[in-house]
């Protein structure tokens, strides 16, 4: 969900023009600040980030409409003890860049997406460590070290 947050970010920064004169703009705020709430939501303290619901291998196994699910929806989080620079790192990148789509329309939120924002990458960098939440399936080969950079 970072990434997305942040590519629809920059184009909402990069094409602010061509999207307002469609009557798109607003609508793509709307789907930037739902994604940005969401991780809002699941930065909890400053030291925790909530990253995944489910388990990857039985959510995998399991060929039905995630509203019939019956297996457990356990929540993976990162931690002091538990670190997933990558998640921080992109999480920060997704609130920062949302910050910069606000910044003109809605400064108080604005400063809120850059507080956090800073919260997650200052989270990331303090206790670095490659995520394993979702492996095996969605495992980083390039390590963490890439998104601190970015």
């Amino acid at each position: 969900m970072a990434f997305t947050i942040s590519l629809l970010s920059w184009a909402a920064i990069e094409y602010s023009e061509q999207l307002n004169s469609v009557s798109q703009l607003g609508y793509l705020r709307s789907e930037i600040r739902w994604g940005s709430d969401f991780i809002l939501k699941a930065h909890v303290l400053s030291t925790k980030l909530y990253t995944q619901v489910g388990d990857g291998n039985k959510d995998h196994a399991c060929w039905e409409r995630p509203e019939d699910m019956d297996t457990p929806r356990t929540v993976t989080e990162i931690n002091i003890n538990s670190p997933g620079t990558e998640v921080a790192a992109e999480s920060a990148a997704a609130l920062a860049a949302a910050s910069i789509v606000f910044k003109g329309v809605d400064s108080n939120y604005s400063s809120k997406l850059l507080k956090h924002s800073k919260s997650l990458f200052k989270f990331g960098d303090k206790y670095q460590g490659s995520y394993q939440g979702s492996c095996p399936f969605y495992c980083s080969y390039s390590g963490y070290h890439v998104q601190l950079l970015s």
